[in-house]
């Protein structure tokens, strides 16, 4: 079985065009009946002008909507893998545990903390050679959000997807996440496996050291990453925004970096805890640190030779073109001498 797939998948929402123009086209028919009983009868006026085919109209242009169709696929390049190939990857198993609590949204470090943890995530991402990747947020609760996968692609397109609403239940459960990657681990076959908490430290659930503790001892290394200012920052409701959350009291909640239990945590599991700060220090810190690690090998299967099949769909356009170029503007004589079609 062949797979299919998109050069440039991301051009495809060129396609939202193609409605457009549809509604376009419809408010310029009506503009245009308006105008002629404007200035007079419509069946006197087309009496007037008998060669004036709509029905071709309408057909050039569905003959253009066809033609941006292909032009938009083609431009995409769809492709086809014909051949399937095992390839051999060395490399270690990680989770990356993101706290997506509300304290997160502080803008303290701009433009707030998760998004720069999700910058962070994103380039941690580009610099993986071989290693396999799961994701876990938490909150509250800790929620999979992938399954470990060598899949980078789709590691990216997940984390895109990451906001302070995809976990329910507010708080941070630092533990759970912890639980929680062990299941992801546990069955992991790489020499060493490796777990980065990325949080402002603010737990609020019991347990995390001893959580910690019991996967270290299970051969799962702990490593930190704080996001946020040791002075911290409010909380806003809204990005940007400068409603802040209060307590009970009417006071702006301050959330601070707790940078001391990050600490206790790596410290805990065997790693290492850095502050995000500058996003490149701090991927090139555990860049070093996985590199550092013992590498596994592993198979994972593949498409390979991928070959364009942009030129049918070009094809097909430039069929559509020619069709809508050599259409006359006005009624077929021999159709309507047969009257078979008023076109």
């Amino acid at each position: 079985m062949e797979s299919f797939q998109f050069e440039h998948i991301n051009l495809l929402w060129l396609l939202v065009v193609l409605p457009l123009l549809v509604l376009a086209y419809f408010i310029y028919l009506s503009q245009t009946k308006r105008r002629i009983k404007k200035i007079g009868n419509p069946d006197l006026i087309a009496a007037l002008a008998p060669e004036n085919s709509t029905r071709k109209r309408n057909i050039r242009f569905i003959l253009y909507l066809f033609v941006f169709l292909f032009l938009i696929i083609a431009v995409a390049k769809p492709q086809l893998g014909s051949k399937l190939e095992t390839i051999e990857r060395k490399g270690v198993d990680l989770v990356l545990a993101l706290d997506v609590s509300k304290s997160m949204l502080a803008e303290d470090i701009t433009p707030n903390r998760l998004e720069r943890a999700k910058l962070f995530a994103s380039k941690l991402i580009d610099n993986l050679k071989g290693d396999r990747l799961g994701i876990i947020v938490y909150a509250g609760q800790a929620y999979a959000q992938m399954a470990i996968t060598s899949d980078y692609a789709a590691a990216k397109m997940f984390l895109n997807n990451i906001n302070t609403n995809i976990v329910p239940s507010q708080g941070t459960d630092i533990a759970g996440a912890v639980n929680m990657a062990e299941k992801y681990l546990s069955h992991s076959e790489t020499k060493e496996r490796v777990l980065y908490i990325i949080s402002d430290g603010e737990n609020h659930e019991e347990g995390a050291i001893e959580a910690v503790s019991a996967v270290y001892k299970k051969g799962i290394q702990v490593h930190c990453l704080g996001v946020g200012m040791p002075e911290g920052g409010p909380i806003p409701r809204k990005r940007g925004s400068s409603d802040f959350k209060k307590d009970r009291d009417g006071n702006v909640v301050i959330t601070k970096l707790d940078a001391e239990m990050l600490q206790k945590i790596a410290q805990a599991g065997g790693g290492s805890f850095a502050h995000l700060v500058s996003v490149q220090s701090a991927v090139d810190f555990f860049i070093e640190e996985i590199s550092g690690l013992e590498k596994t090998k592993f198979e994972s299967k593949r498409y390979s030779d991928y070959e364009d099949q942009y030129q049918w769909f070009l094809g097909f356009a430039l069929l559509f073109l020619c069709i809508e170029i050599i259409l006359p503007n006005t009624k077929s004589n021999w159709i309507r001498k047969w009257k078979v079609f008023d076109v």
